[in-house]
């Protein structure tokens, strides 16, 4: 039990020799509390792990969030000075130059911002000894990325849309709250720009029920610079949210209705596919004259499109015949027809003709493909389904695409 001693006390101790410790009592702001313990919780890491927290996206969420921290305790003279009587294992000693920061700013709100983190949970204002329930809260929620062992699976997927991006045949959209952009609008399948980088849905698991609730999924997530990722569906949303850059890629094979046997009141004629076959002598073409299709599109009557074919390098300087036609209604035309080209790309005829003024030319628009198959082509861009086929011309078909 602690005693008082008054001044005569004293006085009585001094005259037998004995010494009074006075006892210093230390008083700290909040502040200097909580980095003082969150540098403990530094000491701790490196006790259990036998190394100073290290960074790199390959770390654990909080490994990470201990170096950014110790980096920051290590650049501010006054934290320095503040935990180096601390400092038995050393851990101040790889300091760079000191740098003037706002000390507010070793909050965990500012570390986890540092590291990409959004926190659902109101700031936190005290660093703990052992992790806070918003700190796991995020460490569930934000996966690490790591490499994508499988790219080589994908790269060609993230080539194929930055070329359709580049030719007009697919689209970026803006995404925004207000526009009622939903979790259920995240499917497999689909590309999106997040933070100036290309992002792949390969896969959504199985529906699981948040905290609050709510509808939640883990998401397979492969990104153009080779790595991917198990986030969680609505981190995903939260984050393409909170950039006011992110975009949607549209999807070129899910344009809506293209053809229709009747117009309907307030539709806009936008033009007609035309499937031809060409009459000239080329062997090439002579060989393989059922196969030889030219494949367009335009707004003109397809008679007049026609016209004068033998003069134009286009139609292989020869004459044709209209094998099938098919009106379109309310669509891009050019797009529609990218689309088209994209789909029999394999079976694209190389042939060489020379112009009306003895210049070679190469046209683009003629493919060895059977009518039947483009016809059936057409059907399933009519229903949405041409996305789930591609064209084999050694089967001369088109095949349904298994599931990356």
């Amino acid at each position: 039990m602690a005693k008082n001693f008054t001044p005569e006390d004293d006085a009585l101790l001094a005259e037998l020799g004995v010494e009074i410790e006075t006892r210093k009592t230390v008083s700290r702001t909040p502040r200097e509390e909580r980095i003082i313990a969150g540098f403990e919780e530094i000491q701790r890491f490196v006790e259990e792990h036998g190394h100073a927290p290290r960074h790199g996206e390959d770390r654990d969420i909080f490994e990470r969030l201990y170096a950014v921290r110790l980096d920051r305790i290590r650049a501010l003279q006054e934290c320095r000075d503040l935990v180096e009587p601390l400092d038995h294992q050393g851990l101040l000693a790889a300091a760079g130059q000191t740098v003037q920061t706002d000390p507010d700013a070793l909050d965990d709100d500012a570390l986890l911002a540092e590291l990409g983190i959004e926190m659902e949970a109101p700031p936190i204002t005290e660093l703990k000894h052992v992790r806070s329930t918003a700190e796991k809260k995020a460490a569930e929620e934000i996966a690490n990325r790591e490499k994508c062992q499988d790219f080589d699976t994908f790269k060609p997927i993230f080539e194929r849309v930055q070329k359709e991006l580049n030719s007009g045949l697919r689209e970026t959209r803006n995404i925004r709250r207000d526009a009622g952009f939903l979790k259920a609008d995240i499917k497999a399948g689909e590309f999106f720009i997040l933070s100036g980088q290309t992002l792949y849905i390969a896969s959504v698991g199985e529906p699981i029920r948040a905290p609050n609730g709510e509808f939640d999924a883990r998401l397979r997530v492969i990104y153009s610079n080779g790595t991917e990722s198990n986030i969680l569906l609505r981190s995903l949303q939260r984050a393409l949210y909170k950039d006011e850059t992110s975009r949607i890629i549209t999807d070129p094979s899910s344009p809506g209705p293209l053809f229709s046997d009747q117009t309907i009141d307030g539709d806009e004629a936008s033009g007609t596919i035309y499937v031809l076959r060409s009459k000239a002598d080329h062997p090439l073409v002579a060989e393989n004259r059922d196969l030889v299709h030219k494949i367009g599109v335009t707004n003109m009557d397809v008679e007049k499109r026609i016209a004068g074919a033998h003069n134009q390098p286009t139609f292989l300087m020869a004459n044709v015949e209209i094998v099938a036609t098919y009106e379109l209604y309310n669509i891009n035309r050019t797009k529609l027809e990218n689309l088209i080209h994209r789909i029999f790309e394999p079976a694209r005829l190389e042939i060489e003709v020379m112009d009306r003024f003895g210049r070679p030319v190469m046209p683009r628009e003629w493919f060895l493909v059977p009518v039947f198959v483009i016809k059936e082509a057409v059907e399933k861009i009519k229903d949405g389904s041409i996305s789930n086929y591609f064209y084999d011309p050694q089967g001369a078909c088109l095949k349904l695409r298994q599931e990356v």
